[in-house]
């Protein structure tokens, strides 16, 4: 029998690949499930974006491989994009690095960076992909928790208690998932001393900016923040543009260089319509943020009212595409979303997919409708 690499028995198959398939048996019985798990976004791209894939198709070079750094045009976009929205300047030729997912820039970051057995601090609770990829590559997680009582932002005294000596990358991801809590300029500023004291890369993870957020931050804001640091973004929560798979890497040439090396062995180029349409996605004004804003927030009052039907406690402050609510003392978070999936057949996040400092907390997506919210907050 041909076996698999050892590398996966360091991993397990991704939560949400597994209970979804649990999910959607479940409807496939017959059961009316209502989905409250996922931030899939439900509503459309903007038109003008889909009119600009449509409208490329007859181009010259559109069905041809792409450049491994995207179309200039996309880049000056991102560029530009970055200084209107972040006031942070970019060379569009060297420091931006269009992806295929802003996912997929984990492992490319991490297979440029990351030797066996280097460490990587990852924030707990955090996006799970950080410490499967970290382990994919042979390197190791180093934890270091995020509480409630610090609004869930990092404890640089705690930090600097551990052994450092061989922590290569540093994962943050501000506006923060699953909590919805915004960096603060102060904490982005101990991040890149930090990571220069250190001599640890610093990234930041940063595809929530502009959902039901009025204070859009950038790592790369901070000054010397290129020297220590990067910033993932991405198109998929932004513009509901999730499976077109669009993202970016943003940062000094040095770093975007060792990335290209890994990116440019294994893809072939992002489909040219794809970042036609990324081009006018990236060039829209403000009224777009707004309006989706809107129907979040309508939404988000909603599944406040969900989460008072359980008894679980929110922070309206937050931002993002998740409600992130703590259930009553004493209760365990997976028992309480098995619960409410058999007994309500509503599929909804237990906080300790995303690490122990999860446990006690539940997640809700903004991304179901609301007559289908209401739906479910009937049905208690």
């Amino acid at each position: 029998m041909i076996q698999s690499a050892k590398r996966l028995d360091t991993v397990q198959e991704y939560y949400f690949s597994k209970k979804l398939r649990e999910v959607r048996g479940l409807a496939a019985a017959g059961k009316p499930i209502i989905n409250m798990g996922i931030g899939s976004p439900d509503l459309q791209p903007p038109a003008s974006v889909i009119a600009a894939i449509s409208n490329s198709l007859g181009d010259a070079n559109a069905h041809k491989y792409q450049s491994y750094q995207g179309l200039p045009e996309l880049r000056a976009a991102i560029s530009e994009f970055y200084n209107n929205k972040y006031s942070v300047t970019l060379n569009s030729e060297n420091e931006v690095l269009p992806l295929m997912g802003s996912k997929e820039g984990i492992m490319h970051i991490s297979m440029a960076f990351l030797n066996e057995g280097d460490k990587v601090l990852i924030p707990n609770p955090g996006y799970p992909t950080y410490t499967s990829v970290t382990k994919l590559v042979g390197a190791d997680p180093l934890f270091y928790d995020l509480v409630e009582e610090n609004n869930w932002q990092p404890n640089f005294e705690a930090l600097e208690q551990l052994d450092l000596s061989d922590v290569k990358l540093m994962w943050v991801n501000y506006p923060h998932m699953p909590t919805g809590t915004n960096a603060t300029f102060a904490t982005f500023e101990k991040l890149v001393a930090f990571g220069k004291k250190h001599n640890i890369l610093i990234i930041n993870d940063n595809p929530y900016s502009f959902i039901l957020n009025d204070n859009p931050l950038s790592i790369l804001q901070v000054d010397g923040a290129k020297e220590v640091a990067l910033e993932l973004n991405s198109l998929s929560k932004t513009f509901n543009m999730a499976g077109w798979r669009v993202g970016m890497l943003l940062g000094n040439s040095r770093f975007i260089n060792q990335v290209l090396k890994v990116k440019s062995n294994m893809d072939s180029g992002m489909f040219y319509g794809i970042q036609k349409g990324a081009v006018k996605a990236l060039q829209l004004s403000d009224k777009w943020f707004q309006d989706q804003n809107k129907i979040y927030e309508k939404r988000r009052k909603l599944v406040w009212q969900l989460a008072d039907k359980l008894h679980a406690k929110y922070d309206k402050n937050a931002t993002g595409l998740f409600v992130w609510a703590r259930i009553p003392k004493g209760k365990k978070s997976e028992e309480v979303t098995d619960a409410v999936l058999y007994d309500k057949n509503i599929f909804i996040t237990p906080g300790t997919v995303f690490g122990s400092q999860g446990e006690g907390f539940i997640r809700f997506s903004l991304c179901v409708p609301k007559e289908t919210i209401k739906e479910a907050i009937s049905r208690f």
